[in-house]
């Protein structure tokens, strides 16, 4: 781990104590939707973040969401769980994504089309899965926010910004300037914070699925297809996409449920 990456995870400040209440009601078999709206509603900007996500067409709920507990009713506590949670992160980490040609609301727009598609894809597939997929596709590239801000310190940003543009594999580039990708950084910035061992190895993995432990595997080989397909620098290109159906049949999965999924997304977003 570059040395200081690794000591700005070191130093990153605690998760909010909306997030943490957030995890304490999701893991409470006894708790529901209500008591999950009641620890978000006094949190403002998880509010405005929520209700952006519901109005978002990605989630084509097809009707104005207004209110928190129409949000959370709608999503789910795994779905509501996610977003709010990755939106934390990216307000903890104070995000500029300058390096990798993208604004930081670009980054959480990718961040969210890569978590719908998994959930869209898996639930085809086993819906327990997808409970955990979900959260994980959304939050797998946190890490290049302390790589951007790290590229940045370093003034390599032009450098940078120049191959992300034209590569095919960020991970590669990432490592070339700073020793290590971004799975790798979002691994240990999600095991500082006290998550489930599973969870940070799965994304731990993700730019190198053939490597990950035979338990978690299938997790790992999942959230690479969908980065693939939504690449922070070329989203849903035809190119992406098709590296990304690649890959998918060659892990044995029916490539053409992906495919469909990805042809209804490419819809919805041309019809903004």
């Amino acid at each position: 781990m570059n040395s200081s990456i690794a000591d700005s995870i070191k130093s990153l400040p605690p998760l909010s104590k909306t997030i943490i209440d957030i995890n304490r009601v999701y893991n409470d078999e006894e708790a529901g939707i209500s008591e999950l709206a009641k620890v978000i509603e006094p949190d403002p900007m998880i509010v405005a973040n929520l209700l952006k996500s519901a109005n978002s067409p990605l989630y084509g709920f097809g009707k104005e969401i207004k209110n928190v507990a129409q949000a959370v009713s709608l999503f789910g506590m795994s779905m509501t769980r996610s977003i709010a949670l990755g939106n934390a992160v990216r307000k903890l980490l104070n995000v500029d994504m300058q390096p990798y040609g993208i604004t930081s609301d670009r980054f959480a727009e990718i961040s969210s089309m890569q978590a719908t598609l998994m959930n869209r894809w898996y639930k085809k597939i086993d819906t327990q899965k997808a409970e955990k997929l979900y959260l994980a596709a959304f939050l797998q590239e946190t890490g290049k926010i302390l790589i951007a801000s790290e590229i940045i310190k370093n003034d390599e940003d032009m450098s940078f910004k120049s191959e992300v543009e034209m590569s095919n594999n960020l991970a590669q580039v990432e490592k070339a300037y700073v020793d290590v990708s971004s799975s790798e950084v979002t691994a240990e910035i999600f095991s500082h914070w006290g998550f489930e061992n599973d969870f940070a190895q799965m994304i731990r993995f993700a730019d190198s699925p053939a490597n990950a432990p035979k338990e978690i595997m299938e997790f790992s080989t999942a959230l690479h297809i969908v980065k693939t397909a939504i690449p922070v620098n070329k989203p849903l290109s035809e190119q992406s996409i098709n590296f990304a159906l690649r890959k998918a049949r060659d892990a044995g999965y029916d490539h053409e449920i992906l495919e469909d999924i990805i042809d209804d997304m490419l819809d919805i977003i041309e019809a903004r």
